[in-house]
């Protein structure tokens, strides 16, 4: 009999703890939908079991050790500077030769994961009329796209912009899928300002635009790369560096979670973790190294697979160097530290068109030549076995600045 006192009193406290919660009889209807709804998303419930595996094994498959991703993103308008600059003349048929040049590489499929295209290239051809997507798909590089985007300056803002490009991003993402894509990706530019920071403004509108651009790319069945890229521009050291970048990734993933993301099935392709290029401190690679996993250690969670690095404008050599430190300092992390390069592999091979007459063909033997070099580089950074020049990766102050 005592015993059973003793129960039903433990059962009265609790119902009355129950009732008295605040949340019971205070909170607005609308917070206790958006609770509800909250639960009900949270990880991807909203997605079907079988959707959710075509996710995650794309994101396993791009992160396959020893290999990367070769991002041909770049729009007609971008690429045609790119060939202007060094002669070429910027026609359709001259990007897609370029395109297939670099689909075509004899040892690609052995560095190469994926490959991010441009959604004009998405729908080109080969020479035997195998559309690009199928083309990568057959060597077991996975064909990926990157949905039309347009910066936009956030008013009242020190020039601190935002991405658009979520309206009808859905019926954009489906056409995507159905001409083989299987992965996109949303870049978000960031500048630290010259008090150390970037505003709280721009922090939350570009990330969480990139978990609503996530959520829209798993429910169409796109694996989704999220790119937060902190620009090289400004004076800040390493230490700003890794603050700054911890809350941006930080306030990423809890805006993917809120949103329902399946985190799982999503990438990371960040900038590495560098001072600014007008630092005056002088710091090796190795410390870039170590400070770029020690910025992921803090924050990102382990359900994702793999981090794919952008250039950010460095040369092949300082990315290489750098990104084999990173791999160095990796210790126990659970991901795939690897590369998702544009400019680090494609400004050398445009600038072997320059001692041609202008107007002339692109050097596409000399090219691929140079291409089956350079991912030998790159894989090899990516398995940390890369062996840099003295020197190669660290940041050294530019000239006229004193080094500290």
């Amino acid at each position: 009999v005592s015993m059973l006192r003793v129960v039903l009193a433990c059962a009265l406290v609790q119902a009355s703890v129950a009732f008295l919660q605040p949340a019971s009889l205070f909170t607005a209807p609308s917070a206790r939908v958006r609770a509800v709804t909250a639960v009900t998303m949270h990880g991807g419930k909203h997605l079907s079991a079988e959707r959710k595996g075509e996710l995650e094994d794309t994101a396993a498959a791009i992160a396959t050790f020893g290999k990367g991703i070769t991002a041909c993103d770049e729009g007609p308008g971008t690429i045609g500077d790119r060939f202007e600059k060094v002669g070429i003349v910027n026609t359709e048929e001259n990007r897609r030769l370029y395109r297939q040049m670099l689909f075509t590489n004899p040892v690609g499929a052995d560095f190469l994961s994926a490959a991010i295209l441009d959604p004009e290239t998405i729908y080109q051809k080969s020479d035997d009329g195998v559309p690009f997507p199928e083309l990568l798909s057959k060597q077991g590089i996975v064909p990926g796209v990157k949905p039309h985007l347009k910066v936009y300056t956030l008013p009242g803002t020190d020039g601190e912009t935002v991405m658009q490009g979520l309206d009808s991003l859905n019926v954009r993402c489906k056409e995507y899928y159905e001409a083989g894509a299987r992965f996109a990706k949303w870049r978000s530019p960031l500048t630290i300002g010259k008090d150390g920071k970037i505003s709280e403004l721009a922090i939350r509108t570009n990330m969480e635009d990139l978990a609503r651009y996530a959520l829209i790319c798993q429910d169409e069945g796109l694996m989704p790369i999220v790119e937060p890229d902190i620009s090289l521009v400004g004076d800040y050291d390493l230490e700003t560096a890794i603050e700054v970048n911890v809350a941006v990734q930080a306030h990423l993933y809890k805006a993917m979670i809120d949103h329902g993301v399946y985190m799982e099935g999503a990438t990371l392709k960040p900038n590495m973790v560098n001072p600014g290029k007008g630092c005056t401190k002088k710091y090796t690679a190795e410390e870039i190294g170590k400070a770029t996993v020690t910025t992921l250690r803090r924050v990102m969670p382990c359900a994702m697979k793999g981090v794919n690095f952008l250039s950010g404008g460095q040369s092949l050599e300082n990315a290489a160097a750098r990104l084999n430190a990173i791999n160095q300092a990796k210790g126990n992390s659970p991901w795939n530290l690897s590369f998702s390069w544009s400019q680090a592999l494609q400004l050398p091979l445009l600038e072997l068109c320059k001692k041609n007459p202008a107007g002339s063909d692109l050097p596409l033997e000399e090219m691929s030549e140079l291409l089956t070099a350079e991912l030998k580089i790159a894989g090899a950074a990516a398995r940390g076995e890369y062996t840099p020049k003295a020197g190669q990766g660290d940041h050294m102050p530019a000239k006229g600045l004193s080094a500290v």
